[in-house]
C-alpha cells in the first residue's frame, strides 16, 4: 500500500473515530498531545487500525510513535512486514 493511501485512510479514521480536527493533523505534530487519547482510546485505535489495514499495533509500537509521521511509518512498516 502506498504511503499516501495510508495517510488518507489514517487521517479519515482519526477525524471520524477520534473526533480530531483535520487541521490539527500534521506530519510533525505530536501524535499523543494532538489526539489526547486515554488508554481505552488506544485499544479502540488498535481495533480501527486492524480493521483498516489488516495489521495489529502493540504497546511497543505506540511507544515509538512521537509524531503523525512516525504513526504513518509504523503502519507502513507493519504492512510491509506482513506482505514480505
Amino acid at each position: 500500500m502506498e504511503k499516501e493511501k495510508i495517510i488518507t485512510i489514517a487521517n479519515d479514521f482519526l477525524v471520524n473515530e477520534f473526533e480530531v480536527d483535520r487541521d490539527d493533523i500534521a506530519n510533525d505534530a505530536n501524535f499523543k498531545t494532538t489526539l489526547g487519547l486515554d488508554s481505552l482510546d488506544y485499544i479502540d485505535m488498535v481495533v480501527v487500525i486492524e480493521s483498516n489495514f489488516g495489521v495489529k499495533l502493540g504497546e511497543a509500537d505506540f511507544k515509538k510513535v512521537i509524531t503523525f509521521e512516525d504513526f504513518y511509518n509504523t503502519i507502513e512498516q507493519k504492512i510491509s512486514e506482513k506482505t514480505a
